[in-house]
């Protein structure tokens, strides 16, 4: 299973992440939990203790891999990187990218290829679970890429302008052959707003994760989000249920 997680900025795209590999982790798949957002969130929301080094900063392995003075190589290798970079947490193994996406601006350079190469790889090529956490924009996503995932989640609470990114992003994934596109309610807080964001949505939502104040204080420390709180354990099953539904 090959997911993306996208959205609009704060609506807890890094917590929905590790809330979905720490439960798939601990139900018995392998999960490799990509940290794609220029943020880097992912780390202390899996519980990860101290700074990791994003892969984008190890100017040695990008210059050996991608090339560098001018010559950049387009397909580096990559296929070993996987199982030497990466740190584990609540056996969730986390690759941190960093920032260096260049959008629709064109950029060839070295840490661009290798950073498209990885995560390319890591989603057409490899067996586990994967669950990519990206930027607001999805732009980084190119079209071999995109027709690779299985869903993208699209992230949203009850607020009109994360619903409004949502569309967005949906328009751009279906140009780039991503066909499965599923809106997740995060941050719900009770009937009023479950309501609302039922009215408000296209489609039905894959799942409604609860407002959870445990979840908020721990994101808040930078510590590993709980799902043991608040009935999110059940919110997140009911998600993960539903993705292996809608994808057979």
């Amino acid at each position: 299973m090959k997911i993306a997680i996208g959205g609009k900025g704060g609506v807890g795209k890094s917590t929905v992440s590790a809330l979905l590999s720490i439960y798939g982790a601990s139900n018995g798949y392998q999960v490799t939990a990509i940290d794609a957002d220029p943020d880097m969130n992912l780390s202390s929301c899996l519980g990860v203790e101290g700074d990791v080094v994003p892969l984008v900063e190890m100017e040695d392995l990008i210059t050996e891999r991608a090339g560098g003075g001018g010559m950049v190589k387009l397909n580096p290798s990559v296929s070993d990187i996987p199982n030497k970079f990466y740190e584990e947490s609540n056996r969730v193994k986390l690759m941190v990218f960093g920032s260096v996406w260049a959008g629709g601006s064109g950029c060839t350079c070295p840490e661009n290829a290798f950073l498209r190469e990885l995560l390319a790889h890591l989603i057409l090529e490899r067996d586990e679970v994967v669950i990519a956490d990206m930027e607001a924009g999805i732009e980084h996503l190119g079209r071999g890429t995109g027709k690779g995932l299985d869903a993208l989640l699209v992230v949203v609470e009850a607020d009109m302008r994360s619903i409004k990114t949502k569309s967005r992003i949906q328009k751009l994934a279906r140009d780039i052959g991503i066909d499965t596109v599923l809106p997740v309610c995060n941050k719900v807080r009770g009937k009023e707003e479950r309501e609302f964001l039922l009215g408000a949505l296209d489609e039905e939502p894959l799942g409604f994760i609860p407002h959870s104040i445990e979840v908020r204080k721990r994101s808040r420390l930078g510590e590993r989000v709980p799902l043991s709180h608040d009935n999110v354990s059940e919110s997140v099953a009911g998600i993960w249920d539903g993705l292996r539904r809608r994808l057979g």
